[in-house]
């Protein structure tokens, strides 16, 4: 009977299917949702889901052997009729009562010592909807094998879709009373035992929601079991899925229970609690806060939450909370919509009907676009900020207390973190800047990254001792933002406080006594000494020039002490100098030789130097001599003869003219020291380079399906699926297969699997480039 009945509703399916489908939009319009209570459904990577009705036992697959959107009348829909326990079950011979057996009670089933309850145990049990056994019943009297001393856990074709003790085999029997008799928590265990054992708890409360014979004590002792199980095994996400809608459910029903135990809930899509919670909050007027506005975006079908936010999930609801806070105050003001809020909880044995759940008379807000269109900008902004942060924690061997991680993070968060590594940075700098003028070497300052030294010093390198620097108030130089120079591996650099601050833009002026130091140290450095008058000249061009604010000439003394005790650097200025006038290469010689004479003499050895930096800078060295005496001439008398020249070093100054180096000199000498001076940018330095570049490359299915994947950010996981099948390939492997090359190529992964399928778009780019 129950088979003619199946016939007759595959054929209504039928009509209404056809009808369906020819008004229907195209699939590329429909949006896909994530699970919710009302989908009953677990992931089969094996099978494809298609609508179906339950008919007793056996349930009634449709689906289309159409690929188009619309279906023609000339188009068939294919049915499948088959059973919801993978076989019938036997009868038989035990006639008692089946019973719940408590959490402490232990029996002797089958040859096992079961030292712990929470299941059913009997031979004669209708499931709830009253079409066939208890699918958790354990039943003394049906055959089980022998226990087993094996590690790895028997399973075969009878752990179905819908598993039953009754219908499992001898062998699997065996197994799952192996498994009740253990800790229960083996993460190998075939997913189909737990669902079994996670029956019996479905069937126990949702029968009690009528009959209320739980005490409150045995409703928590089940409520931290399945939570339990929930942890132990949540790899799986269709059990992940239903344990957590469950607990959602338990805590709904007895809402005093669980007061102060609702953050224990793992999330959910689509969760219940969070349209109870919104639904109250706005019939009682209250404003939508920062949490809840959080949980509306987890919620909604209109929005999914991005990489940076899943994979730095607390840092990102630190960061919207503020982010919000900026934008809306204490919270959003909805009005009540007139949509009641209906819920249902669907359970995920067969046995079980539908939970509706009497909420009063409270309005759905959570349907509403308006709200959510409000809060979306903000976690994009969030996302954005938390980015290469969370790219960093994508790839292996990373932390989230890695200094380079605290560097990454937005400013208020890596405050609030406080991390004793920046701690311990800062008292370390503040006793260099003390005891040796912050003078140290790179070598040392990038111990304190607690990251092995880099091959090369690239931007990002830069970058992270800027931020480490200024994470601790301390400033740097050379800072590649403000002084135009990159640090090098084997370099000096300089460290000051207070440093550059969040706010520091150099002016004009800066810019060029910056490059005016560049060349002063130049010739400063050029017999391998420094004298310390010549320190002071060029400290003059800082310190007497009015137009630097305080901060400016903190960062460039800093400057001039790494310039002194840095290699010179002439790359590219030859080629420059080359196309200045006559007055500007007499404005530089004049510059150069106030620098050298600043100690009062220059001997042949110095002479030298400076003919080596005439030939460097395109200058005629035989006029070192000559361009010497007569600017010393205009100065005062020379003393000593020949090449030795020497002066009062107690009467001598720099040139005013020079300090100030004013427009008449050359239209504008400051502006051409600026020409000639422009930061020369080196090329990034590769650390490896490969001698092909499809070496190393995916294999051409997997190719074929990421150069599919990388069109847009987020794929269900059924089309992904159905891709991966026209290539014969597998879901999890495909994904591992792909990330294992991105991990090769970048040292991250590009794909994220979180039920959906997410792509992060900024690896795609690193591994295209």
């Amino acid at each position: 009977m129950e088979f003619i009945i199946g016939l007759l509703v595959t054929y209504l399916i039928y009509r209404l299917f056809k009808g369906n489908k020819k008004s229907s939009p195209p699939a590329s319009t429909q949006k896909k949702n994530p699970q919710s209570f009302s989908e009953k459904t677990k992931v089969n990577e094996n099978r494809t889901s298609s609508p179906s009705i339950k008919v007793g036992s056996s349930r009634i697959s449709v689906s289309s052997t159409s690929n188009h959107a619309y279906v023609d009348d000339d188009d068939f829909a294919t049915f499948t009729i088959h059973t919801s326990f993978g076989r019938e079950p036997e009868k038989t011979t035990n006639k008692r009562k089946g019973r719940w057996i408590s959490e402490s009670e232990q029996l002797s089933i089958n040859g096992r010592q079961l030292t712990k309850g929470f299941y059913y145990f009997g031979g004669a049990m209708n499931s709830l909807d009253g079409y066939s056994i208890e699918p958790s019943l354990v039943d003394d009297k049906r055959p089980a094998s022998s226990p087993s001393v094996d590690s790895e856990i028997y399973t075969d074709e009878t752990l179905g879709y819908w598993p039953s003790y009754a219908s499992l085999s001898k062998d699997c029997r065996g197994a799952y009373l192996d498994w009740l008799a253990s800790e229960r928590s083996a993460p190998d265990t075939p997913i189909g035992y737990v669902f079994i054992y996670f029956y019996g708890f479905e069937r126990r409360i949702i029968e009690d929601k009528t009959k209320a014979q739980i005490s409150n004590d045995e409703y928590i002792k089940i409520f931290e079991e399945v939570l339990r199980l929930n942890l132990a095994f949540n790899a799986n996400r269709s059990f992940k899925g239903y344990s957590a809608n469950f607990l959602e459910l338990m805590a709904l029903q007895r809402p005093t229970l669980f007061e102060n135990r609702q953050s224990s809930i793992p999330d959910t899509n689509n969760a219940l609690s969070f349209k109870v919670e919104l639904a109250k909050t706005v019939a009682s007027g209250n404003l939508v806060t920062a949490p809840l506005a959080l949980k509306w975006l987890k919620n909604t079908f209109e929005y999914s939450l991005k990489t940076p936010a899943r994979r730095c999930e607390e840092e990102f609801q630190q960061l919207f909370k503020l982010r919000f806070s900026e934008k809306f105050g204490e919270g959003v003001s909805v009005k009540p919509n007139k949509t009641k809020l209906r819920l249902s909880y669907h359970a995920a044995s067969n046995g079980v009907n539908g939970v509706d759940l009497e909420l009063g008379d409270l309005p759905d807000p959570s349907i509403l676009k308006g709200p959510i269109n409000k809060l979306i900008p903000i976690a994009e902004q969030c996302t954005e900020e938390l980015s290469s942060y969370s790219r960093y924690l994508g790839k292996t061997e990373t932390s989230r207390n890695d200094i380079a991680a605290l560097m990454l993070l937005p400013k208020e968060l890596s405050n609030e973190a406080n991390s004793p590594v920046i701690e311990t940075f800062k008292s370390w700098a503040n006793q260099i800047i003390s005891s040796n003028d912050g003078l140290t070497t790179v070598k040392e300052f990038w111990t304190h990254t607690g990251t092995p030294l880099p091959k090369a010093f690239n931007k990002k390198e830069n970058e992270l001792v800027a931020n480490l620097a200024a994470k601790a108030e301390i400033g740097i130089a050379p800072d590649q933002r403000f002084h135009h120079a990159k640090l090098k591996i084997g370099d000096n650099i300089v460290l000051f406080s207070p440093g550059h601050g969040e706010f520091f833009e150099p002016s004009s002026t800066f810019n060029q006594v910056s490059l005016a130091i560049r060349l002063g140290a130049m010739v400063a450095t050029i017999d391998g000494t420094v004298d310390h008058h010549e320190k002071i000249v060029l400290q003059a061009l800082i310190n007497h020039d009015d137009k630097l604010s305080p901060s400016e000439k903190n960062s460039l003394n800093a400057y001039l002490t790494w310039r002194l005790n840095a290699p010179v650097n002439n790359t590219g200025l030859k080629s420059r100098i080359e196309k200045l006038g006559v007055p500007q290469v007499e404005f530089l010689k004049k510059f150069m030789h106030s620098i050298a004479l600043a100690d009062g003499k220059i001997d042949a050895s110095e002479i030298k130097q400076i003919e080596k930096l005439y030939t460097s800078l395109g200058l005629d060295k035989s006029l070192v001599t000559s361009d010497i005496h007569a600017f010393a001439s205009s100065k005062q008398p020379i003393s000593a003869a020949s090449k030795d020249f020497s002066i009062d070093k107690n009467t001598f100054q720099l040139d005013e003219g020079i300090l100030a180096m004013h427009e008449s000199d050359t239209n504008d000498a400051k502006s051409m020291l600026e020409s000639i001076f422009a930061v020369d940018e080196e090329p990034e330095l590769e650390v490896s380079l490969t001698a092909n570049a499809n070496e190393g490359d995916l294999d051409s299915p997997y190719k074929e399906l990421f150069e599919t994947l990388i069109a847009k950010e987020s794929w269900p996981r059924k089309e992904v699926h159905e891709l991966c099948g026209k290539l014969n390939l597998m879901v999890d492997g495909t994904l591992e297969t792909i990330n294992d090359w991105a991990y090769d190529k970048v040292d991250a992964p590009v794909l994220d699997d979180d039920g959906d399928i997410y792509v992060d778009l900024e690896i795609v780019e690193e591994l295209k480039g």
